[in-house]
């Protein structure tokens, strides 16, 4: 029996006695929307009939069909981790009012619109720069993108991989480290975003190493965001880098096959009028 996921959480439901037209009083349930709101599910019968019965190109099972696609799609919208604030993000909402932001959401939307080719080459995404420049919201408009192809595509902060591990070695956790990394490892894309938030302890930078060093093993490609340049070479004159809490070891993983970096210089838009 699959464990259930750390990262990905389904939506929330809520089942009921309700009325169908056609079949009369039978259990119905009503499932959480990635905008909020609730919708209540087709009647299971009619759900079967317009799938299995009904025939292809008919109503029904056009239908029937396209409830399916949005219910998964409803899921995977959910299971992302894309949080509330965030929910609305898309390239198209991204306000590109200077030469460095453009050259920044094009280099994310290319990334997000070749992810087939970035996929295959395991090849790694780096957001870097100033506190409220955007990069969670461009990275947040990647996974929508990815999301279409039918991949799965994660984004969580760097703080709560290091909580779900630390909470794997409670005797009742019901899930051990490697299970946590190998779930890390399962996803095509990984958003790992607040990196250099946390204490940088050796403990949570081996932990952040060896879930990198197991995606880099899968060829499998990740985005990192961090108000913290990639290192010292970077920017001489910061005082703290991105490799001061993932280990040089991981950041030379990250970089390879071509990795990409966009940086976010400046001033952060929060508090604006």
């Amino acid at each position: 029996m699959a464990l259930p996921s750390n990262f990905r959480r389904q939506p929330e439901q809520r089942t009921f006695v309700g009325e169908c037209p056609e079949h009369g009083r039978v259990d119905r349930s009503e499932v959480e929307q990635f905008d909020g709101s609730r919708l209540v599910r087709p009647c299971k019968q009619c759900q079967w009939q317009g799938l299995r019965v009904e025939p292809v190109g008919s109503k029904a099972h056009t239908l029937a069909l396209a409830y399916v696609t949005a219910e998964h799609r409803n899921s995977a919208l959910i299971g992302s981790g894309i949080t509330p604030r965030f929910a609305d993000c898309k390239f198209s909402t991204y306000r590109a009012t200077t030469p460095a932001m453009v050259e920044a959401l094009e280099k994310c939307q290319s990334y997000a619109e070749n992810f087939g080719e970035h996929y295959e080459a395991g090849r790694n995404l780096l957001l870097t720069g100033n506190v409220g420049t955007g990069k969670t919201h461009l990275a947040c408009s990647i996974i929508r993108h990815v999301l279409e192809l039918n991949a799965v595509a994660v984004i969580t902060t760097a703080a709560e991989i290091i909580r779900v591990f630390k909470r794997s070695m409670a005797r009742d956790a019901g899930y051990s480290e490697g299970d946590v990394i190998n779930e890390l490892a399962s996803f095509d894309l990984l958003v790992i975003d607040e990196l250099g938030a946390q204490a940088g302890t050796p403990y949570e930078i081996a932990v952040l190493h060896e879930v990198i060093d197991r995606r880099y093993n899968l060829v499998r490609p990740s985005v990192l965001i961090s108000n913290l340049p990639a290192s010292a070479k970077a920017a001489a004159t910061a005082e703290q880098t991105l490799e001061q809490y993932i280990g040089t070891r991981a950041l030379d993983r990250l970089r390879e096959n071509g990795a990409l970096l966009a940086g976010f210089t400046w001033a952060s838009a929060r508090g604006r009028a």
